[in-house]
């Protein structure tokens, strides 16, 4: 021990070491990441925004909604999201993205800094998995309290966590869990802190169940390891890993009635992509060994130079035993090879295949590498034989990384300077550890060592702080050009909200923030009741009623986009609509200068009422039918069209969808490609064109009808209006193609507005003639006698029960996809309520953990009662824990 551990240990203090190396493990870490999002000119130290892909379509907007809901401002509550997809479960969404405790400081920052809150949160969990780290380190073996905050800094700042952990905040949850379950193992080992290690599981699964799931491997593997290192006998080891199974099942049994709703949630979602897992090839996996090396699709297993030439080292250092180098290494060289491997890479992701970065479980490698690496720096500062073949080690995996495209020049320059401060630092610290004797005090030439000494901590922190400054930086640069990027919260926004909260009129009608998206969450964001919705848990029923009714989405279907549209308006009460430029920072089309604008329209209301006996016909393929399906009147004329290229020549048919090829014309052609048609004068004309990417103008002017899909499916687009059918009734409409697309046939739908308010005043007439909304019901009062199906202009997602008058409630009927409740004339309310499904199952699974827990916790109170008191004529022998010498 050094002269500070000592002193701590004399003062009492025995967390003393444990403390320092934890604050200076997050000290190290929230700096280096300040630092390399300032030489980034990253959010919020320069101009360049953070919020790429899912962190500003989905994470940013449902942090913005918990800030609603915490101060009293949300449609909805934690059960219903009245904000998103026409009505949406909101409790799954809570437990995938914002059950963490972190989540909550949003509510002390200021609505419009809901993207410096997110930051904060960020730079706080990550710190706070350094602390951990550091704490766990030091709760293993006994060591230099510097080298664990070294390590523990390390691990927070690993490959993982800087360009995949920084835009998913709510997986850096796993970055803390891993660590704390490593701890709970080590009580479980030493039959200690049985309550603890409980609701240490329990919080971690609450905070992130995805990542929780892959610490919580991890950390059964760490454990075993440890037990079988452990001097102890079979049944002893067996006796803690059954402590330690019954501490997860317990833990995870209280977090249930979060996870039996999310894992239900999941069942009842949009289906995504199957993917085919492919592991890397060689040099990819080991190039992202090094500092600033980047890639969406490969492991970022970086830890640190130093941590990988201490890991490297191990399996050589002769003053480690040698049952625990070779545990050590195995176990991590095992996870590495499980990485590469489908089969254990299903395990690792609970056996669903993701459908984005295919390695989301490499911070469990990061991890036992830094382990790995205490071990080797724990016994002693490897001597230079361990060195060197450590050195031979990290020449050979550079040798195979050269081959990779991953590594540019600025890898080399911050990795030969990593290097030198590693193992320059390292060498040195072993020449210093022989400045003392026996007895620990310094000899004749200490003084010169302790300089020395300081030399070699200088060239290991210098050296780790530099390069994990480096790869952040790089990280945030690359992800920036690689993804697509969203502009923070602005004026654009500011005046968004403005206006949708001057023209609310929730529940009476809503209104949608528009179809000129900022991101795929506006309405959490700005406010509003649109169809805009992006989430994991899109449900299926939702996803499927948009598509048919012409809208279009991104993601494969999981971000549903507003559908501008006076008809789907009319079914959904849609009363305000708003219209916005396209957001400047796409920089997709040019800007007009305007700011945001309102429309307004008369609508039913929410619940309106249908006859008896409806068709109950599926989904046809032309959209505008479908519209008149679900609003019960005929008001489309879906002419024949006429569709035409560059050259004037009738396009090919589409092999992959129905529909005819249009392309980009050939480079001087004048001409665009046309569809043409017959329509009745002073209609509205729109087009429907789902697999069309570019612009389309109707030839007598109007609006620009901005259409964006991809070859891989992706993205559709929605139908777009493009304005009023001339008095010659002939519709020619210029397309202009970015790639090559489908015009399907029925694409030109011409809405007759005037049969379309006959239609509404129909509906008003018989609807509702009140509509009471809160965070988990609808209720309804009716006209006397009405007799029919009342439906609810939201989606028929699973959990409502509802109830026509006094009658017991019962599993919601489906009208096309939306909510329905027969009446049959003698009751004048309906009364629907939603129940997320898993909630009760989860409950009472909890209730049972938390009984269990109880009588637990009793039983043992009472043995150590009775070890405290034992009889005068015996001597009780206290029971010995599993340790050893690790």
């Amino acid at each position: 021990m050094e002269r500070s551990t000592l002193s701590a240990a004399v003062s009492g203090d025995h967390f003393a070491p444990r403390k320092a190396a934890a604050l200076l493990a997050a000290v190290i870490t929230a700096t280096a990441l300040c630092v390399a999002d300032t030489a980034a000119r990253s959010y919020p130290f320069g101009p360049n925004t953070r919020s790429v892909n899912d962190l500003g379509n989905q994470y940013v907007p449902f942090h913005a909604h918990l800030w609603d809901l915490l101060h009293g401002r949300a449609d909805g509550g934690f059960l219903v999201n009245w904000r998103s997809g026409y009505g949406s479960s909101f409790l799954p969404d809570f437990g995938t993205y914002l059950s963490s405790p972190f989540a909550l400081l949003v509510g002390v920052f200021p609505r419009d800094g809901i993207d410096l809150a997110v930051y904060v949160v960020t730079v706080l969990k990550t710190a706070c998995a350094a602390a951990a780290m550091a704490w766990l380190l030091l709760s293993l073996r006994r060591g230099r309290w510097w080298g664990a905050g070294l390590l523990g800094a390390s691990y927070a700042l690993c490959g993982w966590s800087v360009a995949v952990g920084s835009y998913n905040p709510m997986w850096l949850d796993g970055l803390i869990a891993l660590p704390l379950l490593c701890l709970a193992g080590e009580w479980t080992r030493q039959g200690r802190r049985p309550l603890l290690g409980v609701l240490v599981v329990a919080l971690v699964w609450i905070a992130n169940f995805y990542t929780a799931y892959m610490a919580t491997l991890a950390a059964g593997l760490v454990l075993l390891l440890r037990l079988w290192l452990a001097r102890a006998t079979r049944r002893q080891r067996l006796v803690a890993a059954g402590r330690a199974a019954v501490t997860v099942l317990l833990g995870v049994g209280l977090a249930a009635p979060l996870l039996t709703v999310v894992y239900l949630g999941t069942k009842h979602a949009y289906p995504g992509r199957l993917v085919r897992f492919r592991p890397v090839p060689t040099e990819d996996l080991l190039a992202r060994l090094l500092p600033t090396t980047y890639s969406f699709s490969s492991p970022a297993v970086y830890a640190g130079t130093a941590a990988l030439v201490l890991a490297l080292a191990l399996p050589f250092h002769r003053r480690v035993p040698r049952r625990v180098r070779t545990g050590w290494t195995l176990l991590t060289v095992a996870v590495a090879l499980s990485l590469q491997w489908g089969p254990t890479q299903l395990v690792w992701h609970a056996f669903a295949t993701p459908q984005g970065s295919a390695y989301r479980e490499a911070f469990v490698l990061c991890a036992l590498l830094v382990i790995a690496a205490w071990h080797a720096l724990s016994y002693g500062p490897p001597d230079p034989r361990a060195l060197g073949a450590a050195s031979v080690l990290l020449v050979l995996i550079t040798a195979v990384a050269s081959r990779s495209a991953l590594v540019h020049p600025v890898t080399w320059a911050v990795f030969v300077l990593a290097v030198a401060g590693a193992l320059g630092g390292l060498a040195i610290l072993r020449y210093t550890d022989g400045g003392r004797g026996a007895d620990g005090r310094l000899r004749a030439d200490g003084g010169r060592r302790v300089v020395m000494a300081g030399l070699a901590l200088a060239l290991l922190f210098g050296g780790q702080f530099g390069e994990a400054m480096a790869t952040s930086a790089v990280a945030t640069r690359l992800r920036l050009g690689h993804m697509d990027d969203y502009a923070p919260w602005g004026a654009r926004q500011e005046a968004q909200a403005k206006v949708i909260a001057r023209a609310d009129g929730w529940p009476r009608y809503r209104t949608d923030p528009g179809r000129e998206q900022t991101v795929g969450n506006d309405p959490l964001t700005v406010g509003g009741q649109g169809a805009q919705y992006y989430s994991s848990l899109t449900s299926d029923v939702l996803s499927r009623t948009l598509t048919a009714l012409g809208g279009g989405w991104n993601s494969r279907g999981r971000s549903l986009q507003s559908l501008d549209n006076a008809a789907t308006d009319a079914i959904f009460s849609v009363g305000a609509r708003v219209h916005s430029p396209p957001d400047p920072h796409q920089n997709w089309f040019d800007q007009d200068g305007s700011g945001p604008t309102v429309t307004r329209q008369d609508v039913p209301p929410l619940v309106t009422l249908r006859p008896s006996g409806a068709p109950a016909a599926g989904w046809g393929p032309s959209p505008y039918r479908n519209q008149e399906l679900l609003l019960g009147a005929r008001v489309y004329t879906v002419p024949r069209i006429t569709v035409r290229t560059s050259k004037g020549l009738p396009p090919s048919p589409d092999p992959r969808h129905p529909g005819l090829l249009v392309g980009v014309p050939d480079p001087g052609t004048t001409r665009q490609p046309t569809v043409t048609a017959t329509c009745p004068a002073g209609s509205e004309v729109y087009l429907w064109a789902p697999h069309f990417w570019g612009t389309a103008q109707l030839a007598d002017g109007g609006p620009t009808g901005r259409f964006r899909s991809d070859v891989r499916v992706t993205k559709i687009a929605a139908m777009q209006r493009l304005g009023t059918v001339p008095a010659s009734g002939r519709v020619h409409i210029d397309l202009t193609p970015n790639g090559t697309g489908t015009v399907p046939d029925g694409a030109v739908g011409c809405l007759d507005t005037a049969r379309l308010h006959t239609a509404v005043a129909r509906l008003k007439a018989t609807g509702a003639t009140r509509v009471t909304v809160s965070g988990d019901s609808v209720s309804a009062q009716l006209p006397q006698g009405s007799k029919g199906v009342a439906v609810v202009a939201a989606p028929r997602i699973a959990g409502w029960r509802c109830a026509a008058g006094d009658a017991d409630a019962r599993p919601a009927g489906e009208y096309h996809g939306l909510i329905a409740v027969p009446v049959d004339g003698s009751a004048t309310t309906v009364t629907c309520t939603f129940h997320p499904p898993g909630l009760r199952l989860g409950t009472a699974v909890g209730a049972a953990s938390l009984l269990t827990l109880a009588l637990l916790s009793g039983l043992a109170a009472v043995r150590r009662r009775r070890r405290a008191a034992p009889p005068p004529t015996t001597t009780t022998r206290p029971r010995e824990p599993v340790t050893g010498a690790l």
